[in-house]
C-alpha cells in the first residue's frame, strides 16, 4: 500500500514537473527580414526634339496620338523621353526655320527628327527653293543634336494625295510632286549623313481605310502615326547604339 502511494506521489510530482516546463518553453521569435527595395533604373536619358508641321503637331488628334510621341513610349528602354515639339498646321521650310530662330531654343539633344514639306508642295513652290530651305533646315537639325548627324533621322512627306480629302484633286499629280520632294529630302539627308525614313509608302496603303485618318480626312489617326513610330523605332535605336 505504502509502496503504491509512493509510486502515485512521484508520478503526480513528475506531470507536474513537466507540465511546468512546456507552460514555460517559448520559441525565439523568427528574425525580422527587411525586403530590399528595387535598384532605381540606370539607363541612360535621351532627350528628343521633333521639328515639323501638321504631322509633327498631329493635327485633329490628342497629344498622346502624335508620332512622336508614340515613338517615346515605344522607347522607353531605350531612355527616349517624351519630345520637344517646334511644329505647327500649314509651315513651310521657311516658316519652320523662322520658327526655330523666334523661339531661340539654345538646348542640345540627344535625338532630333525633321519631319517637313508638304504645303511646300501644296502651295506649289518650287523643288530647287524646297532643296535649299530644307538642307538650311537639316543643318539646323544637326546642330540641335549636338553637331552629330548620326542622331539626327528625316520622316519623307506623307501622300496627301492618296487621303479623303483629295478625292477632288489631281491624285496622280499630287503623288508624282510628293516623290520629287522626298527625292530632294533623301538625297540632303544622305549627303549629310542623317537617317532617312520612309513614311510615304505607309500613307498610300491607308487610303481606302478611313480609321487612319483624322475626323478632317486630310491628316492621320493616331492609329496611322502608331505605324511611323513602329517604323522609326529599330531606325532610333541604331542611332543611339
Amino acid at each position: 500500500m505504502a509502496t503504491a502511494f509512493l509510486r502515485m506521489r512521484f508520478l503526480l510530482l513528475l506531470f507536474m514537473l513537466l507540465s511546468f516546463g512546456c507552460g514555460q518553453h517559448t520559441s525565439d521569435p523568427a528574425p525580422s527580414t527587411t525586403v530590399p527595395a528595387p535598384p532605381a533604373p540606370t539607363g541612360q536619358v535621351v532627350s528628343f526634339l521633333s521639328l515639323g508641321d501638321s504631322y509633327t503637331i498631329g493635327e485633329g488628334v490628342s497629344e498622346a496620338d502624335r508620332w512622336s510621341v508614340q515613338l517615346a513610349q515605344l522607347g522607353q528602354a531605350e531612355g527616349l523621353m517624351k519630345p520637344d515639339i517646334i511644329a505647327r498646321t500649314g509651315w513651310t521650310t521657311a516658316e519652320l526655320q523662322a520658327a526655330i530662330k523666334s523661339a531661340n531654343n539654345q538646348k542640345t539633344y540627344d535625338l532630333v527628327s525633321l519631319l517637313i514639306g508638304v504645303n511646300n508642295q501644296y502651295r506649289r513652290q518650287p523643288v530647287a527653293t524646297y532643296r535649299t530651305e530644307f538642307r538650311e533646315l537639316l543643318h539646323t537639325a544637326i546642330r540641335f543634336a549636338g553637331n552629330r548627324p548620326s542622331r539626327v533621322f528625316v520622316l519623307s512627306i506623307p501622300d496627301w494625295g492618296r487621303s479623303p480629302y483629295a478625292r477632288t484633286y489631281n491624285q496622280a499629280q499630287i503623288s508624282t510632286e510628293i516623290d520629287q520632294f522626298n527625292a530632294v529630302a533623301q538625297q540632303e539627308c544622305q549627303q549629310a549623313q542623317g537617317a532617312y525614313l520612309n513614311i510615304t509608302d505607309l500613307t498610300r496603303t491607308a487610303a481606302n481605310d478611313p480609321t487612319h485618318f483624322a475626323p478632317d480626312g486630310l491628316h492621320y489617326s493616331g492609329k496611322h502615326m502608331r505605324q511611323w513610330a513602329e517604323l522609326a523605332l529599330p531606325v532610333v535605336q541604331g542611332l543611339l547604339q
